[in-house]
Formats: structure tokens, sequence, C-alpha cells
């Protein structure tokens, strides 16, 4: 499953041998060169990873993330930078990074910083075929895309994808319910299979199971 970046650098030299070595490793990566573009693709796509230089025009890049985070975007983030100074990596940390790099550097040690970032996050999601979930973000892909889902759904989702193989008595699903009953549950779980494609199936007299393959 390739991962896709969002790159935020305003040294055009720099950019592009940080964006081929990337592609080069299997990533897909956005490139921008300003605060402001690097806002608008954040709100147009989803990326699995932000790379963000500080210094660049418009709005800085801790500025920017401070935006993201405000607007409840926890992905995760890397800053380069030429400021090495205390305060400003310390600021960094504060608006919700999750490393920092500083310049100059190798172009190998990004890499190897954002394949330790995703080895990290890939401990902790769930795979199950051609899905893969992230608990700590409630983030559901099906063959790399994003999949949105309704506040019900997504309970749902949460209690298949923490429990596969095991059967779930219909009463803990019903909480995820706003009025509880069998035909709510019934609908909203059609609701699930129809939009996700995950194997969802009755337990007669006992509940559901999403099966193992």
């Amino acid at each position: 499953m390739q991962h896709k970046i969002l790159l935020l650098e305003d040294d055009y030299e720099l950019a592009e041998t940080l964006k081929e070595l990337l592609e080069s490793d299997g990533y897909s990566v956005d490139l921008m060169h300003s605060g402001n573009e690097a806002i608008d693709a954040s709100y147009e796509n989803s990326y699995d990873l932000y790379i963000f230089d500080i210094n660049v025009p418009d709005i800085s890049g801790i500025e920017l993330l401070q935006s993201l985070r405000e607007a409840e975007d926890s992905t995760p983030t890397i800053f380069i930078s030429a400021l090495v100074d205390l305060n400003t990596i310390a600021k960094g940390f504060a608006v919700g990074a999750d490393d920092y790099i500083k310049k100059p550097f190798f172009p190998e040690e990004l890499l190897i910083r954002v394949k330790a970032k995703f080895a990290s996050q890939q401990s902790s999601d769930i795979i199950f075929e051609n899905v893969r979930y992230v608990p700590s973000k409630k983030e559901l892909y099906v063959d790399g895309k994003i999949i949105s889902l309704g506040e019900v759904q997504e309970c749902l989702c949460d209690i298949f994808m923490n429990n596969i193989g095991n059967v779930l008595d219909k009463t803990i699903l019903m909480d995820c319910l706003l009025h509880p009953s069998d035909a709510a549950l019934r609908v909203a779980l059609n609701k699930l299979k129809n939009i996700t494609k995950l194997p969802i199936k009755n337990v007669r007299g006992v509940g559901y199971i999403l099966e193992k393959s």
C-alpha cells in the first residue's frame, strides 16, 4: 500500500531532490513551495505524513501545523529546518511535530526517519485483506483510499476491526446506535457493509462476526 506524503519546501533544488528520493523508494509525494499551497493541499487530500520546512512563504511551517492540529488533523509531521535554536525546536514540538531534522542534512537521513515513522505506524495499524484501519485516528482505508463513515458506522467499524474473527454480541454493537433495536442494527450494518465491503456475517441467535479469510 503506497503511502502519500505532503512535502513543503521552498528551496526548489532541495525540494526536487527530496521528492525524487522519496518517490524512488515507493512513496507518493505532493510537493508545495508555500504555506498557502500546502494548507490547500491538506484540505483537498488525505496524507499519511507531512514533511514541512519552517521558513516558507505565506504561512510558516509552525503556523501551518498549528492550524492543522486545531482543525483536528493528527497526520504525523516531520519538520526540516535551518532554524536550530532551542526555542524554535521547542515550538515545533509544542504545536504537534513528531520529529525535527536540522539543516543541512543528508537526504538519506530524511528517508531513514520516514521509514521509521511508517514502521511505527504500521505496528499499530490493523490490516484486513485490502483494508487498513488506523485506530488512533479511526480512519479506514480500502485499496489505499480513505473511506468516509458516519458516526454510527465509524463506531461499528472500530468494534469489528478491533475484534476480527470474534463473534460479537449484538448488545455490544447496539451501543453505537442512537435508537437501539434489532431492525436499526441490521440497517446500520448493511450500510457499513455496502460502504466498506467488509465480510460481516450474522451468527444466528448470537450476534455478528467479521470473518477471517
